[in-house]
């Protein structure tokens, strides 16, 4: 603490001591409310209401509402908010993250919030991390909100459209940061009104933020659809990468090294660097992909993707471990998630990596898929009007929830002081001395009744530790993402009497864990962390199933220098220090150096996981300025507003392009290339033949010709409306054919800028950031999407005939997500007639249907 905090106070209690008049205010209400009926507190809800439309804020009734909450929830689930969690449920109210202690009540504390907010009529967000939880806070909170006259809906992976609008129509809904997104990602991929399921963003409040909008940022969401992409190069990159021969760098290469143009010798066909995460070939290893390919160069552009897919296998091979990064089961690749530790169902690795992990483990490579719509979390939740969010672990992180989110973090005190001793880590020379050590801690704490938690990293870790205690016949529970499905109740059992669970990665986060009889007599339960993870923060969580509500407890990280995290960033010099004090094998230490080098290291990588997340970000701010252009202009089609103006102005803008394009300003009229203008311009509209005498191109100028054209262009679309004995007929043609072209270019432009972003590394090579270089790419592809979409759209109207009829369909199949394929859209059915290939084509062109737009169908 510094020298300001300890004269003024920290951030957070400064905070609390602006919000407690209010507490108090809140609290000096309960004698009066507790007299009300029930009717009548239930019409508090109508009056509150009512003096929203009469001018007053949610602020003004904020103390009231409060009082209402905390009443209602005692007379409806037999609850009394704590004084903490009204503190806290100002602080969410004002938009903010509390970071309250685990046990201290956060599912509570967020109806008071829920219910102010809903008041609005606007809808409320309250987000989970999974679909139990969702459930369960829907069904278990959900009785204050009804009892005092609101509606609340869950939204579960399995439901339909129809469930998933009910649910968003109501109050207060409850869901998973997943699906929240991904509706909003097909909200903006329906062709009618009548198919969006969600109703705005307004309100939004995250529980456990940290793992929503920290943990699981550096992944984006992706909606995809199917790719014609071969998946054989997969299967044949994997049989080379088996016969290439590992190396080690002799050292690393500096930037003073690199400006100098020193080199570093390698050896093998390949180096992998764990920490980077990164395998690149060896000049031996390029001459034998050379010759396995029978290539001149690997370096040749168009063999790009031969390079991509042998640096997948080895990537494969060398960086992505069974039953740690991902487990086999029914002869399909599972994603396990590395913060929690569970299966993500449907997700898949991008950029080929998922297809080539599957050729390593003889499984069947899936075809890799394209994109049709993505967005960033943070993009997402920055979308709403408010949000906040509650943690028991927020604070390491604060810096990015201000930066990113523009959120601060209020740490708020628990109910009652906590009991539990965090001991000192634990240190052993070796993996194996390690385990035996937890092992025996484990057994000892089993006799004498006190329950035990043990932390892992890894699936493997919590099945070597649960052999290990099978050999003691210590019995015990495995909580992994192989059995997560009892997951809440193997965690609320955690805390009887000689009750031992082995759990990966904190799963079953968010399920209280209760004390049983006995236990606080034989100290609590007593919490065993295997390794210290990257983030302190997930550490921290562990810790925190302890203690709660000022229950006795107490925590131990058991640490090895074998560990990956010590290996990899604690540094040799650490085993000279353990080497130097002549510590017998098998003998634990504990020594201030090595805590701290251990929080050093965990620093180190928490500031470049937030790097990570940070450019992630700003790739997809440039995304995400073209995404709101292009949903913007789709709905406006869903709301069946008139596109004359656009349509018009498209017309206008076309024939400029055309000219502009043909004829530079500084060429005089006789240098104007008429034929090429003809060419580009009278395909899109079908003008007369543009001829100008001598005589006219003494007399005009480059801005009278445009003015002409555009004239004449007009005049031929106003004679196109006048064939429609009712405008609305065409009106509608408009709409339809504008969002088939729309979404047809914007989901190709997604995928292109998916393959830039991949390969946009490549401009470090040239002196340029490659956000920078992504950025100019990036908005002039943007410029020529926009081009092709005014043109296609000019085309087809200008050629549509009346007799024609024109029907809105989706212009692509989704196949799945990266998050969980089971909630892709169902196969859009057709309710007009298929066009086959030698039908003439719809478009109006005259065309036969194959030679026309069914050329890429």
């Amino acid at each position: 603490m510094g020298l300001v905090d300890k004269i003024f106070g920290t951030h957070s209690e400064r905070e609390i001591k602006r919000v407690l008049p209010i507490v108090d205010r809140i609290e000096a209400l309960e004698p009066e409310f507790e007299k009300l009926s029930d009717d009548a507190l239930r019409g508090k809800t109508n009056e509150f209401k009512n003096r929203l439309k009469n001018g007053e804020t949610l602020d003004d009734i904020l103390v009231e509402a409060y009082a209402v909450v905390r009443e209602a929830a005692k007379r409806s689930i037999g609850q009394r908010h704590f004084r903490v969690q009204l503190i806290g449920g100002v602080i969410l109210h004002q938009g903010r993250i509390t970071e309250m202690r685990t046990g201290e009540g956060k599912t509570l504390t967020s109806t008071l919030p829920a219910y102010i907010n809903a008041l609005e009529g606007k809808g409320v967000h309250v987000v989970t991390v999974n679909d139990y939880l969702a459930k369960r806070d829907s069904e278990w909170m959900g009785q204050i909100h009804e009892f005092l006259g609101l509606k609340v809906g869950v939204i579960l992976n399995s439901m339909e459209k129809e469930e998933r609008r009910e649910a968003y129509a109501c109050d207060i809904t409850y869901a998973t940061n997943n699906e929240l997104g991904f509706d909003y990602l097909r909200d903006n991929m329906v062709i009618y009104k009548e198919q969006l399921v969600q109703r705005g963003l307004h309100y939004a409040i995250i529980d456990e933020v940290d793992s929503v909008l920290i943990d699981e940022a550096r992944t984006p969401l992706i909606i995809s659809g199917q790719s014609g992409k071969s998946t054989e190069l997969y299967r044949v990159c994997d049989i080379l990468a088996r016969q290439l021969i590992k190396g080690k760098e002799s050292g690393e290469l500096t930037k003073m090294a690199a400006l100098m143009k020193e080199e570093i010798t390698e050896e093998g066909d390949f180096v992998v660097n764990e920490k980077e995460k990164n395998v690149h070939l060896t000049a031996e290893g390029v001459k034998k992909v050379e010759r396995f390919f029978a290539l001149e160069n690997l370096a040749d552009p168009e063999n790009l993707e031969i390079q991509h897919n042998i640096i997948l296998a080895l990537r494969a091979h060398n960086l992505m471990h069974r039953d740690k990064d991902y487990v086999v089961k029914d002869n399909e690749v599972l994603i396990v998630d590395e913060f929690t530790g569970r299966i993500m169902p449907g997700r898949r690795y991008s950029d080929g990596l998922h297809q080539a992990i599957e050729a390593k483990e003889n499984v069947k490579v899936k075809r890799e898929s394209k994109t049709l719509a993505t967005i960033t979390f943070q993009n997402f939740f920055n979308k709403y009007t408010k949000k906040c969010g509650m943690t028991g672990t927020a604070l390491t992180e604060e810096q990015e929830f201000r930066e990113i989110y523009g959120m601060d973090v209020i740490e708020v005190p628990t109910n009652l002081p906590v009991a539990r001793i965090d001991h000192q880590d634990a240190v052993y020379k070796t993996r194996h001395e390690k385990l035996q050590a937890i092992v025996r801690e484990t057994v000892e704490a089993h006799k004498k009744g006190q329950p035990v938690l043990v932390g892992t990293i890894t699936i493997d870790a919590s099945e070597e530790i649960s052999n290990m205690l099978k050999k003691y016949n210590i019995p015990h529970k495995v909580l992994n993402a192989k059995f997560h499905e009892m997951e809440a109740e193997i965690v609320a059992d955690a805390g009887q009497p000689g009750a031992v669970t082995i759990a990966t990665n904190m799963a079953g986060r968010g399920t209280d864990i209760k004390l049983g009889e006995g236990v606080k007599e034989v100290g609590g339960l007593k919490i065993i962390g295997t390794e210290r993870h990257e983030s302190r923060r997930i550490d921290n969580q562990l810790r925190g199933r302890a203690g709660r509500q000022g229950d006795p407890g107490e925590s131990r990280f058991f640490i090895s220098l074998e560990d990956d995290l010590m290996r990899l960033f604690g540094s040799e010099r650490l085993m000279g220090i353990f080497n130097s004090l002549g510590i017998p094998d098998g003998e634990q230490i504990e020594h201030k150096m090595l805590s701290n080098a251990i929080e050093k290291a965990q620093k180190r990588i928490e500031s470049n996981n937030y790097g990570i997340r940070k450019n992630l970000l700003e790739y997809d701010q440039v995304n995400n300025e073209q995404r709101e252009v292009i949903y913007a202009e789709r709905r406006k089609v869903l709301d069946g507003e008139s596109m004359r103006d656009t349509i018009y102005k498209m017309i206008t803008d076309t024939v400029e392009g055309c000219v502009s394009s043909c004829i530079s300003e500084d060429q005089l009229p006789e240098e104007w290339d008429m034929e090429e203008l003809n060419n580009l311009l009278l395909p899109i509209i079908p003008l007369e033949r543009i001829e100008l005498s001598k005589d006219q191109m003494n007399r005009m100028k480059k801005n009278d010709l445009i003015h002409q054209l555009k004239e004449e262009a007009v005049k031929m679309y106003e004679a196109k409306e006048a064939e429609f004995p009712e405008i609305e007929q065409l009106r509608e043609i408009e709409r339809v054919i504008l969002l088939k072209v729309i979404d047809r270019k914007w989901m190709d432009h997604i995928d292109d800028m998916d393959q830039l972003r991949q390969g946009i590394g490549l401009q470090a090579y040239g002196q340029r950031q490659p956000i920078v270089e992504y950025k100019f790419q990036g908005f002039e592809m943007f410029d020529a999407m926009i081009a092709a979409i005014r043109e296609d759209t000019v085309k087809a109207l200008m050629h549509v005939r009346i007799e024609q009829k024109v029907e809105r369909e989706q212009v692509a199949k989704v196949t799945g997500t990266n998050r969980d394929d089971s909630v892709a859209n169902a196969p859009v059915r057709r309710s007009s007639k298929k066009i086959q290939p030698n039908d003439t084509c719809p478009c109006g062109s005259g065309r036969k249907y194959k030679h026309c737009c069914g050329r890429n169908a």
